[in-house]
């Protein structure tokens, strides 16, 4: 197992907990120096916020724990690509590199509808790593929105 697919496994617990919760399994998780600074799992049904992506909160977390808004040495892990929002605010925090699992061919902004991480329009860029766990990832998402879809009929 490499260094991304250990922290990815720690975002995926969260994304567990957000489908525990009723919210749509997404997690995440913010490492410097190969430490764990915060996690977190969407909240947006039970906040309720718009805002309360798995990503906006982590990048909160670890702002405080540092004090600085600045993340320019963190790698934000998340199960699925960040939206346009969770991207601009990575690129916002200055992250380093962001590692997803699944792509999302809906909203996705790093790559699969629109790619923030490399516009030479914006004042900084990361890097990205995607696929990393992408099945577990995927699956989740799977089953949640199936239990979603049979609770309502």
């Amino acid at each position: 197992m490499d260094r991304d697919e250990k922290f990815m496994l720690i975002a995926l617990d969260e994304a567990r907990k957000a489908a525990e919760m009723g919210e749509v399994p997404v997690g995440a998780c913010l490492v410097v120096g190969g430490k764990v600074l915060a996690r977190a799992h969407n909240l947006r049904e039970n906040e309720p916020d718009p805002t309360a992506h798995a990503e906006i909160l982590v990048l909160r977390r670890a702002a405080k724990v540092l004090g600085d808004w600045r993340l320019e040495n963190a790698t934000l892990y998340v199960t699925v690509e960040p939206c346009p929002m969770c991207a601009g605010a990575a690129l916002l925090a200055r992250v380093k590199r962001v590692v997803y699992g699944c792509a999302d061919d809906k909203m996705g902004a790093l790559g699969s509808i629109y790619d923030m991480s490399s516009d030479p329009r914006l004042t900084h860029r990361f890097a990205v790593r995607s696929g990393v766990l992408a099945d577990q990832a995927r699956e989740l998402l799977r089953d949640f929105f199936t239990r979603e879809r049979n609770r309502l009929k």
